[in-house]
C-alpha cells in the first residue's frame, strides 16, 4: 500500500520540513548587525545562541513521517503516528513563533530592533500539518474500508 495517496502527502511533508531544516527562518536587525534564526541557531555579528529543542522538533517533524509511510501494514498506529507528527509541528511553531517575537521585544533596553523579516521556510510547518491531515484522513479511510470488507466475508 505504498503506493497510496497517503503516501504522497507524507513525502510532500518531508520536503517542506527538510526546506525548513536549511533554509533560514527569519532574519534580525539588531542595532546594525543581522542576524539569522536557522533550525538550530540564531547567529550573526560573531555571536551564536543555540535553538536545539526548535531544531530536535523540526527533525523529528522530518523524520516520523518518513517511518509513518513505511507502517503500511499497520494503519491504527499510522494514525496515531501522524496525531503525534501533527502535535511535533504545533511544537516548531511554537519555537518559530517564540523566538520571533522574543528578538522583536525589547529584551534589552539599550539596543534597538531595526528590522524583522519572517523567512519563507516559517510557514511550512503549519503547511506541512495541513498534508499529515490529509494523510491521516487517508490512512482512516483505508482501515475503515479494509474492516468494512472483513465484516463481509
Amino acid at each position: 500500500m505504498i503506493q497510496r495517496i497517503q503516501t504522497l502527502y507524507l513525502l510532500i511533508a518531508v520536503a517542506l520540513m527538510s526546506v525548513t531544516l536549511f533554509a533560514p527562518i527569519a532574519t534580525f536587525l539588531i542595532g546594525d548587525v543581522e542576524y539569522t534564526l536557522s533550525a538550530f541557531e540564531l547567529a550573526g555579528g560573531g555571536e551564536s545562541q543555540s535553538t536545539i529543542w526548535m531544531g530536535i522538533l523540526l527533525v523529528l517533524g522530518t523524520l516520523l513521517p518518513l517511518i509513518i509511510i513505511f507502517l503500511f501494514k499497520r494503519r491504527q498506529l499510522q494514525v496515531r503516528l501522524c496525531a503525534a507528527e501533527m502535535v511535533i509541528l504545533l511544537g516548531a511553531l511554537f519555537f518559530i513563533i517564540l523566538y520571533y517575537w522574543l528578538s522583536g521585544s525589547n529584551v534589552f533596553e539599550d539596543v534597538e530592533i531595526g528590522h524583522r523579516q519572517l523567512g519563507w521556510a516559517a510557514p511550512m510547518p503549519l503547511i506541512a500539518m495541513l498534508f499529515i491531515y490529509l494523510a491521516g484522513r487517508a490512512i482512516f479511510k483505508d482501515e475503515v474500508l479494509v474492516r468494512s470488507l472483513d465484516r463481509i466475508r
